[in-house]
């Protein structure tokens, strides 16, 4: 590997644990959020069921009030049939006793129809409550996972910008400086290995002129493509090659950074 390349290859290693730290934790509040959905959602669905179930006691309680009015009435209506002198009299008022115990009998109806449907929400809330108190124990541990989680990564985000200080303190300016554009630029690895002659950043195939050149190390060079600076992970190539004062170690324009 080209010496210069050697603590680059040590820095890039070191920031893409970071980009990778950073972006875990990132996803955390998501994740977070991804975690209580069900919760909300029970909790939702809790909610409407104990107001529904509110509602219809509040309407059973509307017809019992109905009720106990019409029953007050018709006891009037009662009272007053030993005040009636004719028959024709006592037979309409008769009439209007029988038809209000019809109408008695629909509040009761409603009345009933209530009571059922609160009897089976009472029963569905209760399930649903328990659905939310589980919901909120795992909840709580996946909170708790999470935060820990958090808190390494913390940890291991401050260690690993520490290496990368010093990592970077170990690289040439221009070189440092030409890789930390690359790295803005690509938004992620400035540098890439050459293996099978594909470039490891672009996964495509560089020229056989290039590889060679990246091999023996005699100066620093840039995928056509991507414009990753290349390194070669083997053994460096000795021999047969021109002489390393043949072409200036600083960095050129082409193939060559």
């Amino acid at each position: 590997m080209n010496q210069k390349l050697t603590p680059l290859v040590a820095l890039q290693k070191v920031d893409l644990r970071i980009m990778e730290v950073t972006d875990l934790r990132r996803r955390i509040p998501d994740r977070l959020q991804a975690a209580e959905a069900p919760l909300r959602e029970a909790a939702q669905a809790l909610q409407q069921s104990t107001a529904q179930m509110d509602a219809l006691v509040k309407e059973r309680r509307s017809h019992e009030k109905d009720l106990d009015a019409h029953e007050a009435q018709t006891e009037k209506m009662r009272s007053r049939l030993s005040e009636l002198k004719t028959n024709k009299e006592y037979q309409a008022h008769l009439f209007e006793i029988e038809l209000a115990n019809k109408k008695r009998g629909d509040f009761e109806e409603k009345i009933l129809v209530c009571m059922e449907q609160i009897d089976q929400l009472q029963r569905r809330v209760k399930e649903m409550q328990e659905q939310v108190k589980a919901l909120e124990a795992a909840f709580a541990r996946e909170k708790t996972a999470l935060e820990e989680q958090d808190r390494a990564l913390a940890e291991e985000l401050a260690g690993l910008e520490a290496q990368q200080r010093e990592a970077a303190a170990g690289v040439e300016k221009p070189l440092l400086e030409r890789y930390n554009q690359i790295k803005a630029a690509r938004k992620d690895q400035a540098l890439a290995a050459v293996r099978d002659g594909i470039c490891a950043g672009c996964r495509l195939q560089i020229p056989p002129q290039l590889i060679a050149q990246v091999k023996r190390s005699e100066d620093l060079h840039v995928c056509p493509y991507c414009r990753r600076m290349l390194y070669w992970e083997g053994e460096p190539v000795t021999g047969g090659g021109p002489s390393a004062g043949g072409r200036p170690a600083d960095l050129e324009m082409g193939e060559s950074v």
